[in-house]
């Protein structure tokens, strides 16, 4: 049968009252078309005019392979050039990414290219824009964000396939504990004959509920804190993050434990037993998993 999706709601313009009524408050992904239609970015910024400016800089790149027990979150699998990197996913399907790119800290003349949706959402963090590129057919696996910061995601180039779920559905996709990743494989879960998603092993997933949508130039998609999101690249493409704070204490904390504790714990843990924690965490996911497959 599959997940239970439904399309993300997609607007052309969207007054801040509505947006937040019908969207922020009630934590609801959106699509806005026309947020970026009036930014010099949208026509200016292309690989180019990337690699004029910083095409000589030095960056991690990332495979599609899932994370494992030994796997040190965030640790790039191989260091190129972002000018030699563009050229390679500029030629074609290559299933590497760059993410948390803070390309704004070598060129920060960029910054002038587009405008803050202040009007929409306080509480953005305006040191730190950020730009994720991938070649056609890469994958960012499923994850939800560790800080649990509100996102405008902004899309330039190419297309992009997302799948969203609400955080609460944590269980049901195999949220490995003390992480901010999922234990199950989404790779190409659109596609049939080249889906990935194994609902034998993993029958919760059935019971999930959540959303999807194809990006394109210039839309941009809110994603509320906590959700997850996976997402695929139909073609080499880039994208740019406008990271905006919870307003609430308790939303910055949570936030700041999931950093400070949370990530820490799980560090220390993998360096010390790496078996007996990968172990003891699958046990606790099935568990999870199996308590809300009885309720649904």
């Amino acid at each position: 049968m599959g997940m239970r999706l439904q399309a993300v709601d997609v607007v052309n313009t969207i007054s801040p009252e509505e947006f937040q009524e019908r969207y922020y408050k009630l934590n609801r992904p959106v699509v806005i078309k026309d947020l970026s239609k009036d930014w010099v970015a949208m026509n200016k910024w292309n690989w180019d005019y990337f690699k004029s400016i910083v095409g000589t800089q030095k960056v991690g790149i990332y495979n599609n392979v899932k994370s494992d027990a030994y796997t040190p979150i965030n640790k790039a699998d191989e260091y190129t050039t972002f000018g030699e990197y563009i050229d390679m996913i500029s030629k074609g399907p290559a299933a590497w990414r760059i993410f948390l790119f803070n390309i704004f800290s070598h060129a920060p003349e960029l910054t002038k290219d587009f405008t803050w949706p202040d009007h929409l959402m306080k509480g953005f963090i305006k040191r730190v824009p950020m730009l994720f590129v991938g070649g056609q057919g890469s994958i960012t696996h499923m994850h939800f964000d560790i800080d649990l910061s509100h996102i405008f995601h902004t899309q330039f180039h190419g297309r992009k396939r997302v799948l969203l779920f609400p955080f609460q559905e944590q269980h049901k996709l195999y949220r490995k504990p003390f992480e901010v990743l999922s234990l199950a494989d989404f790779s190409n879960y659109a596609d049939p004959e080249k889906s990935k998603v194994n609902y034998k092993d993993f029958p919760a997933l059935e019971k999930a509920s959540g959303m999807e949508v194809i990006l394109e130039h210039g839309d941009t998609l809110f994603m509320p804190g906590g959700y997850w999101h996976h997402m695929e690249y139909l073609d080499s493409g880039f994208a740019m993050s406008l990271r905006a704070l919870q307003p609430s204490l308790g939303g910055k904390l949570k936030g700041f434990w999931n950093i400070v504790g949370m990530r820490n714990i799980d560090t220390l843990m993998k360096k010390t037993a790496p078996q007996w924690w990968y172990n003891y965490k699958k046990e606790k996911i099935f568990e999870s998993a199996k308590k809300v497959e009885a309720v649904h």
